[in-house]
C-alpha cells in the first residue's frame, strides 16, 4: 500500500473502489479475492464502489499477458456488465438505506464522451512515455519481444483517468487491485496530484497460487465460474472440497468471513484427524452459500454422499438433472426406447439384452454378479435376476445401474 493509507482510514469513512474486467459474463473464483476485499472494505464502514471497465473492457489490460487480447463489441460488453452486476449483490450490500451502500459503476459511462484529442491533450500530457515504459507489466512484454500495441499502452493512462474521475465526482480516495495491478493504480495516483494536486492512495492484495505452482481458481474443465449454468453448484463446491491442506489453510483466511479464533480451532481439529477434512469441508461450505445460497449448498452435499457414501433411491431422487448429470459426467449411457423398456420384463434382459451390451455382455453374466450381490439400481441391491423392473425413474427418465463398487451406467428411457 501507498504510505499514511492507515491513518487516513482512521479518520472515518472513506470510499474504495476496484474494477472488474467484463470480458466474460460471469466472475470466476480468481475475481473473489478483490470481491472479498471490497467486502472486508464495506465491513469495516467504509463505502466500496464495484467499477465494471465497458471502456477499458473494449482495449484489453496488458498487464502480465503474453498476447493482446480479442476486443468485444459494446453489446457483448453490456451483457457481461449486466451479469456482473447480478453477481456482486451477492456479497455486496447495495441497500439505499446504508449509509455506505455499495455503488456500482461503468467508465464507459464517462470515457465514451471524450473525443481522441481531448483525451490525450487533457491527460495525456501529464504522463510521461519514460513513466510509462518503466512499468514491469510493459517492460515484461517488450523484453519477450512479443511487442505492445498503442491500444495496449494507453490502458493505463485510461484507467488512471477513471481513479482521477472517480476521485474528483464520486470521493473516491482509494483504488484496490491484485499486484499485477500496482503500476495502473500509482498511475492513477499520479494524475490525481498532477492535474488537481490531490492526495489518494493504493492498495493491492497478493495474487493468489497454488501450492504446487499451479493458477487458482483452473480445473482440467477450465475456470470455476461463479455462474452456475458455467460451473454447476455440485462442481464449485467439489473443487473446494479438493484442495490440498497447505492451500485450504490459506484459503480459509481468504474467502471466508470467519474469525480468527474459529479458523485456528478447526486448523486444530483438522490437525488432530486430517483424513476427515474439516477445513475443506467448512470453505467449501461457507463459499458455497455465500455465491449460490444454502439451498444449492445443501444439494451439492446430497450429491457428495452419494458418489462417495452411502445412500439412497430418495437421495438420488432429491438431485436435480443437472446435479444428477454433474455427479455422473463421463458415465456411459445407454438408450433405451420407452416402449421397448416397457416391453421388458424383468432385470437380466434389461441389462444385458436390452442394454446392447454395454453393461453386462451375456445374460448369465449379469445372472451370475446380480447373484452375487454385485448389482444395484438406482442405489439398491438386485437380488433377484429374473425381478420385475419396478424401479423409480428419476427425473421421469433415467435409472442408475451400478457394476460392482466402482462402475457405473446411466439407462436413459426416451
Amino acid at each position: 500500500m501507498t504510505p499514511d493509507l492507515e491513518q487516513h482510514l482512521k479518520e472515518g469513512m472513506r470510499s474504495a473502489y476496484l474494477g472488474f474486467d467484463p470480458t466474460a459474463d460471469s466472475l470466476h473464483i480468481g475475481h473473489l479475492v478483490g470481491v472479498m476485499t471490497l467486502l472486508h472494505f464495506q465491513l469495516a464502514g467504509h463505502k466500496p464502489f464495484a467499477l465494471v471497465g465497458g471502456a477499458t473492457g473494449m482495449i484489453g489490460d496488458p498487464s502480465f499477458k503474453s498476447a493482446e487480447r480479442n476486443l468485444l463489441d459494446k453489446a457483448t460488453l453490456d451483457h457481461n456488465v449486466e451479469c456482473l452486476k447480478k453477481q456482486l449483490s451477492k456479497f455486496l450490500n447495495f441497500d439505499e438505506g446504508a449509509a455506505n451502500k455499495a455503488e456500482l459503476v461503468n467508465n464507459h459511462d464517462w470515457m465514451s464522451q471524450f473525443s481522441f484529442l481531448e483525451f490525450i491533450r487533457d491527460v495525456g500530457k501529464h504522463i510521461t512515455v519514460n513513466y510509462m515504459m518503466a512499468k514491469d507489466s510493459v517492460k515484461r512484454r517488450l523484453e519477450e519481444g512479443s511487442g505492445l500495441s498503442f491500444t495496449e499502452f494507453s490502458y493505463q493512462l485510461i484507467q488512471g483517468y477513471d481513479f482521477f474521475h472517480l476521485w474528483k465526482n464520486n470521493g473516491i480516495s482509494i483504488q484496490l487491485g491484485g499486484s499485477d495491478q500496482w503500476g495502473n493504480i500509482v498511475t492513477g495516483t499520479e494524475l490525481i496530484r498532477k492535474m488537481e494536486g490531490g492526495h489518494a492512495f493504493a492498495l493491492t492484495v497478493p495474487l493468489i497460487t497454488k501450492a504446487d505452482g499451479s493458477k487458482f481458481g483452473k480445473t482440467e474443465s477450465g475456470s470455476v465460474w461463479l455462474d452456475p449454468e458455467k460451473t454447476s453448484p455440485y462442481a464449485f463446491y467439489q473443487f473446494w472440497l479438493n484442495v490440498s491442506d497447505e492451500d485450504a489453510s490459506k484459503y480459509i483466511r481468504i474467502f471466508t468471513l470467519l474469525d480468527k479464533e474459529r479458523v485456528e480451532q478447526l486448523e486444530k481439529e483438522h490437525l488432530e484427524a486430517p483424513h476427515l477434512r474439516l477445513l475443506q469441508k467448512e470453505i467449501a461450505k461457507e463459499v458455497t452459500i455465500m455465491v449460490h445460497g444454502e439451498k444449492e449448498y445443501e444439494m451439492a452435499v446430497k450429491a457428495s454422499s452419494i458418489l462417495f457414501g452411502k445412500s439412497s433411491t430418495q437421495d438420488l431422487a432429491a438431485l436435480d438433472e443437472r446435479t444428477f448429470l454433474q455427479v455422473f459426467d463421463g458415465v456411459p449411457q445407454v438408450h433405451i426406447s420407452s416402449a421397448i423398456f416397457e416391453a421388458t420384463s424383468n432385470v437380466v434382459d434389461l441389462l444385458s439384452e436390452k442394454s446392447e451390451f454395454i453393461i453386462f455382455p451375456s445374460k448369465g453374466e449379469a445372472r451370475k454378479m446380480i447373484q452375487g450381490g454385485g448389482v444395484s439400481i438406482n442405489k439398491e441391491k438386485v437380488s433377484d435376476p429374473m425381478g420385475a423392473i419396478n424401479f423409480e425413474l428419476l427425473q421421469d427418465k433415467y435409472l442408475l445401474v451400478q457394476k460392482g463398487k466402482k462402475q457405473y451406467f446411466i439407462i436413459l428411457i426416451k
